[in-house]
Parts: C-alpha cells; structure tokens; sequence
C-alpha cells in the first residue's frame, strides 16, 4: 500500500468512526443532559468535518503543476490543515469550554447515566481502531532508528500528523468524559461533569496549537533536517569530480516532493561535456537516496568559460 492510500485510509476510517459517534454522542447527551457528552459530540462533528477537509486538501494538492503553480499544488494540503487547527481550536475547544463553564454556572443533575456508559464505551471501541488506522500510517513512513515520536514531529505529511493527533486527543477525550460522567454519578455532583468538558476543551485546544505550529513551519518553507543535509553534502562530494559543495538550500512543497538547489564547483581540467555528466551523476545519486527531491537545481560554478 502507498503512504498517500494510507493516509487516505486513515482519513476514511476516522469519518466513518466520527459519524456513527457523533450521533450517538448527540442522542446521549439529550436523553441525559450531560455537558461532557455534548462536548465529545461536539468533538466527535467537528473531527468528522476536519477529516473532510484533509482529504480534500490532499486531492488539491495531487493537481498537476501548470503555468501559474509551475511547482504544483503541494502546499495546498499545508494550508487546509492550519484550517482544520483553527477550527479545532474555535468550535471544538471552544465549545467545550463553553458548554462546561455553563454546566459549572447551572448544574444539572445526570438522568439515567447507563446511556452515556453504553455510548463512551462503543466511541472508545471505534476512536481507538481509527486511532491505530492513523498510527500505523505514521509508523509506514518511520525511518529506521527514528522513535514514534520523533516520526510524530517530524512528518511533513499533516493527512497522517493531524489524523494521528485528532484521534489520540479523541480516545483521551473520551476517558477524560467517562470519568467525569462516573464521578458526577457515582458522588451525584453535576461539577465533575462540566470539568470534564473544561478538559476536554483545553485538550482540543493544546492539539490546535501543536497543529498550527506544526503546520506554519512547512507553510513558511520548512527544509530537510540537518542530518538528511549532510547526506546529501556527502553523496554530492563523493561524485568523481567534484571539489566544492556548499550547504543545500531545500524546501518542502508537499510530503513527497522537496525542491533543491546545489551550489556546486568542479575541477578546472573538466570539459563542459564531463561537468554535465558529473551534474547528472550528482542528481543520480541524491535521487537514489532521496526519491522525494523531485527538483533538483544545480549551478555549477566552474562550467563558464569552458569548451
């Protein structure tokens, strides 16, 4: 399977799971007033809406260039996911804290809770396998040596990042709920039950801001690491030929296509024949280890003047 089916697989499964709970979330709520229901109903809208919005973004994004986006349309999946962070942030965090400060303002006592036992027990079940859906496309894309979560924040890929943040926020939303809505029955304090949505919302909140700062780096032009720089330093000054390589200038336009520019010098008794083949034999060589450089600008400082 190809990371971008994975990630679309993580992406689909996540809907199906937010639109069964959603509902069901929204049912419980009303047949027992429970504020931190409503808020992982909320929750649950709000994650189905987002999953949406990243696969929409990842279609946009897999357009192919054309005269006025000579570089595609990479980055427009960079831009819907710092959609999806706002709009966790404002609704799903948002109105959660609301609906908790409310609860704590005017309590009201839980009605048959066994509903909202039923409920977070089957949410539990389903956000956990769309959680492990999105875990295990991360894990696909792990290097070797790299921890799960180095690979978390790292990944230029937000369809599998935003994916694996939203359902592991979503399984803690819902612990956080269930004990709310126990503590709230089982002392009969209404409080516990408007804590557990202040929670909730600050959980949302913190994932919202973990996204946004995630998503502005690859936005502004994020590059390759510094190791995966000094790789490409080494593969370059290992091509026969080669005197002088300067660091790299790289950006990435999408999770699987990062541009390049080489500053490149050669020996002076190369021809200009031999300093285009060693320009290819640099390429070559950086293409193998690195597949995702789709671009490769070199400028090569000794070609001019040569015949």
């Amino acid at each position: 399977m190809s990371a971008s089916s994975s990630s679309k697989l993580s992406l689909y499964g996540g809907i199906a799971a937010n639109v069964a709970i959603a509902v069901s979330k929204f049912v419980a709520a009303y047949l027992t007033g429970s504020s931190a229901m409503l808020s992982e109903g909320i929750h649950s809208l709000v994650d189905t809406g987002n999953g949406g919005l990243l696969l929409y973004g990842l279609s946009r994004s897999q357009r192919p260039a054309d005269e006025q986006h000579p570089f595609g349309h990479g980055k427009e999946l960079y831009f819907w996911a710092l959609i999806v962070a706002v709009l966790i942030f404002s609704i799903g965090g948002g109105m959660s804290f609301y609906e908790g400060i409310q609860h704590l303002r005017h309590p009201e006592p839980l009605e048959n809770p066994l509903w909202n036992y039923i409920v977070l027990g089957v949410s539990i079940f389903f956000e956990g396998a769309a959680a492990w859906l999105a875990i295990r496309a991360l894990l696909e894309k792990r290097l070797a040596g790299s921890s799960f979560w180095h690979t978390l924040r790292t990944s230029r890929d937000p369809a599998v990042f935003a994916s694996v943040l939203e359902n592991v926020a979503a399984v803690a939303g819902l612990l956080v709920a269930l004990l709310g809505v126990y503590l709230g029955h089982l002392l009969r304090n209404p409080a516990f039950d408007g804590a557990a949505s202040l929670v909730i919302g600050l959980l949302l909140m913190g994932v919202a801001v973990l996204l946004v700062s995630r998503t502005k780096a690859l936005l502004v032009g994020e590059g390759i690491t510094a190791e995966a720089a000094q790789q490409v330093l080494a593969l370059a000054r290992q091509t026969p030929g080669v005197t002088l390589v300067r660091p790299p200038l790289t950006m990435y336009l999408a999770p699987d296509d990062v541009v390049l520019a080489l500053d490149v010098e050669f020996d002076d008794h190369l021809t200009a024949t031999q300093v285009e083949g060693a320009v290819e034999a640099v390429q070559d060589a950086i293409r193998t280890e690195f597949p995702e450089f789709k671009r490769i600008f070199i400028e090569a400082k000794s070609l001019a003047g040569r015949v």
